[in-house]
Formats: structure tokens, C-alpha cells, sequence
């Protein structure tokens, strides 16, 4: 709970206070030692980053910030709802921070974004709009992306599992599709 997250800013229960940390291991030590020892594409577009659950958060928040290195972000079932204040009712969607990130940055070029939510995710709707949290914060991300003009075909990718659980077993059926959407080259 305290290497992933988003860098620079913990949640409001101050999770994620290594996070930066994380992220300059992925950046500093990684992926030098990777391109030490195998031949790796310097070409951004090429270069992927993913993950499950806080996981796939972090791989956001990498991709977000350093799109000069990466060009593909998978999201599975990524905890979207992490927040800078705690939850209140009156605002249940306000404060969540990867949504916050886009709504007040700016376009990256050539960033492309892959994401995933399972039907059977989780229970909770804090918003009381009939669509689990899950898939409702991934959608609001989308949504966020899209206002700052990334292209819903062209750019994104959403795959919803029905039935889907946050577990493994979902994920390594959403994976197919995440590898022949990261790795086409038909952009």
C-alpha cells in the first residue's frame, strides 16, 4: 500500500508515501537493467506499462507523468478511487485523484490507454447510480480523457467482463486483449 499509488501524493490516509520511490525504480533501475540486457525498442509507442488493481493506478500515474517513456498504459480494474480527502456524501465523486490528474492536466500526444472493470468487481455504488464504483470511476476517466480530446476508438480501449471479479483469474482473461491491443501496430 505504500509503493503503489500515485507519486508525489499519497491518499488521504497518506497510502502510497512511496510511490515516487517505485516510480523512479521503474524509470531509474528497471528498465536501464532491461535495456542492459535485452534489445529493447527506444520508440515510446512501443514501450507498455500495466497493472492489477492498485497496480494498474500506478501504471496510470507512471504513464500519465512520463509519456516521453511510455505510449500504452493497461488499467485492470484499477483502484481509480483513491482519494485526497475522505469520502463525503453530499460529493460522493469528488476527491479522487487520477481523475482530478486529467481533469486538470493536459493532453499527452500519443498516449494510448487500455482499461478493464469486472462486472463483479466489488458490491459498493457511492454515487447510488446503479453502476458499480469500479466500472463507474473507470468510466469517469474515460470520460475525463476524452474532454481533453483523446479519441474513444482511436486511444482507449475499455473491456468490461461480465461476471468479472478483482482477482487473477478475471485479469487472465482480459489479458488476450490487452496484448493484441498493446502490441498491434495498427494505431
Amino acid at each position: 500500500m505504500q509503493e503503489y499509488g500515485t507519486a508525489g501524493q499519497a491518499d488521504y490516509k497518506k497510502r502510497g508515501s512511496k510511490a515516487a520511490a517505485y516510480t523512479n525504480f521503474i524509470l531509474t533501475e528497471l528498465i536501464p537493467e532491461l535495456e542492459k540486457r535485452y534489445r529493447l525498442s527506444t520508440n515510446k509507442s512501443d514501450r507498455v506499462i500495466a497493472g492489477f488493481s492498485l497496480g494498474g493506478l500506478s501504471a496510470f500515474d507512471i504513464a500519465w507523468k512520463h509519456s516521453d517513456v511510455f505510449g500504452k498504459v493497461g488499467v485492470f480494474s484499477g483502484s481509480l478511487w483513491w482519494r485526497s480527502a475522505p469520502f463525503r456524501p453530499e460529493a460522493p465523486d469528488a476527491d479522487r485523484i487520477p481523475q482530478t490528474m486529467v481533469e486538470t492536466g493536459t493532453k499527452k500526444e500519443g498516449l494510448k490507454f487500455w482499461f478493464q472493470a469486472g462486472t463483479s468487481d466489488e458490491k459498493e455504488d457511492r454515487n447510488n447510480n446503479g453502476i458499480i464504483d469500479a466500472i463507474d470511476d473507470t468510466l469517469q476517466l474515460i470520460d475525463a480523457l476524452a474532454a481533453l480530446g483523446y479519441d474513444r476508438n482511436k486511444d482507449m480501449r475499455y473491456l468490461e467482463v461480465q461476471k468479472g471479479e478483482h482477482n487473477p483469474k478475471t485479469w487472465g482473461k482480459a489479458m488476450n486483449d490487452f496484448l493484441k491491443w498493446s502490441f498491434s501496430k495498427n494505431d
